[in-house]
């Protein structure tokens, strides 16, 4: 039987109950003296960051946060609601310009029983799609193969969303 390594599922499964006791990943990559790269930041505006899901569905997988540390979305300020969707217009138009998908999975778990793996942080999931791209592998391998380097992406959304924030 050939076998195919996914070593950065191991760790994100022995992480699982130290991501939550370590406090909210989106709150440090919030703060102003983060390194970038480190906490997968590719864009910051006022009131939102974007960064990349360092356990994705597929490559391209992005996350939308406020920098506040709310759970809730009818509990934002209608200015950080607003922001949220124009970044996420922002990360859609660098999707289609880096990736070239298909589609876009767009949408967010609200609380624990909706799936949400950090519930007291709102987050938007970007996911781009391919036809094509589901597989056999998460089936029956239990394995999700993800066709990029988290750090090549890292460096090109990076740099699409300079070029995308003014338009």
């Amino acid at each position: 039987m050939d076998n195919l390594w996914s070593p950065w599922r191991s760790s994100y499964i022995t992480s699982s109950e130290h991501r939550l006791a370590d406090g909210c990943f989106l709150c440090a990559a919030s703060r102003s003296d983060v390194d970038r790269q480190g906490a997968l930041v590719v864009a910051s505006f006022p009131s939102t960051i974007v960064v990349l899901n360092r356990y994705p569905y597929n490559a391209g997988h992005m996350l939308i946060a406020p920098r506040d540390h709310v759970g809730n979305l009818a509990e934002i300020p209608a200015h950080v609601s607003h922001e949220i969707m124009d970044v996420t217009q922002k990360a859609l138009r660098v999707l289609e310009r880096e990736l070239h998908p298909h589609g876009v999975n767009v949408g967010a778990n609200l609380g624990s029983a909706a799936g949400a793996g950090v519930p007291g942080h709102l987050h938007i999931h970007l996911v781009p799609r391919w036809n094509g791209d589901t597989n056999f592998m998460p089936v029956i391998g239990e394995v999700k193969v993800v066709s990029e380097q988290i750090e090549e992406m890292w460096a090109r959304f990076t740099e699409a969303f300079s070029n995308v924030a003014s338009t």
